[in-house]
């Protein structure tokens, strides 16, 4: 009797398991898995240096950009990966390290868009590991995209001018390293880049967690369904409220009492910025993939997709919370 009660609960919970996995569109205990790895991963950086959380970033800045090279292979459009791999990390390195860090993003994001676009230009393409990465994409996108893609085909490349190679790369640099970059220079002012890494980094994965489990269980009125049916207002209300309780938390461990009586108001403003910025990142990464016909940016994150469907609303929101950091003297 025991055991079959014991062999009820356990279908039952499958069955509630299932139900929230297709709910929330992920594999729950893996992104619960994975998101904890993340969190250890960060905070092990932080502990050790701000340095050494900088070339962390770096390295998800590589990862994604050879993800967006692949996604962008799927269609026929090219990317210089690996001018953008030396340009972004150069431009993150250098506005870290110089002692004019805005000049230097500046100067550094400029000289990589115009790097970047002559070699787009020149479409060179090194190995077959691109091709291999395409034909597993493609194994897992649907059939429009895989007819569209320039690996199914000869001539396929033929569907682009040279000048929409440019005009993607380009764009490619003022979404990766541009925003990325945004995430680098909070560590260098008003002395608090742990605060500043936790806000900029944690805040957002705070947000799409609200969102995940607000849109989940509370979620009936759609925000956007012909770009993402499974985004609510209620996720985006549960998304904002998440980010503005963890920035209330980082605001009261570290800053002093004068300053948290005088700028009470700034957890309120990040965590509304924060929740709808973050948001529309994500809803801005699902158009692309919609667009080029794949689910996932890549599958390096079990139970997320990819590094770029990770780190979306993180980008989109960076240069939102940077400036308000700056303004606010925080």
């Amino acid at each position: 009797m025991a055991m079959e009660r014991n062999e009820q609960l356990h279908e039952e919970a499958e069955e509630a398991l299932d139900q929230i996995n297709k709910k929330t569109g992920r594999n729950m205990p893996q992104a619960i898995a994975t998101g904890a790895a993340l969190v250890i991963l960060i905070v092990a950086c932080l502990l050790l240096s701000i340095d050494v959380f900088v070339l962390l970033v770096v390295a998800f800045m590589i990862l994604a950009l050879w993800e967006l090279r692949v996604d962008f292979a799927t269609v026929g459009l090219h990317i210089p990966v690996v001018m953008l791999w030396i340009c972004s990390s150069f431009t993150l390195i250098a506005t870290y390290y110089s002692p004019y860090h805005l000049i230097t993003m500046s100067l550094s994001v400029i000289v990589s868009i115009i790097l970047v676009a002559i070699a787009a230009s020149a479409k060179l393409t090194l190995g077959n590991r691109l091709s291999l990465a395409v034909a597993g994409k493609l194994s897992n996108t649907d059939a429009s995209a895989r007819l569209e893609s320039s690996y199914n085909h000869d001539g396929g490349e033929q569907h682009h001018s040279r000048l929409s190679h440019v005009a993607v790369s380009v764009l490619t640099v003022l979404y990766i390293p541009l925003l990325a970059s945004c995430i680098i220079i909070p560590l260098t002012f008003n002395d608090h880049p742990i605060a500043h890494a936790i806000m900029l980094v944690f805040m957002p994965a705070l947000s799409d967690t609200g969102g995940l489990f607000a849109g989940a269980w509370l979620g009936k009125h759609k925000l956007s369904p012909r770009i993402s049916p499974k985004k609510s207002v209620e996720g985006l209300i549960g998304s904002m409220l998440f980010a503005m309780i963890g920035s209330f938390a980082v605001f009261i461990f570290t800053y002093d009492p004068s300053l948290q009586t005088s700028r009470w108001w700034v957890p309120i403003v990040a965590g509304i910025l924060i929740g709808a910025v973050g948001t529309f990142g994500d809803l801005c990464a699902s158009m692309l993939k919609r667009d080029i016909g794949i689910k996932d940016m890549g599958h390096l994150l079990k139970g997320h997709g990819g590094v770029m469907d990770r780190v979306d609303s993180i980008l989109m929101s960076a240069p939102f919370t940077c400036a308000l950091l700056w303004v606010t003297g925080l």
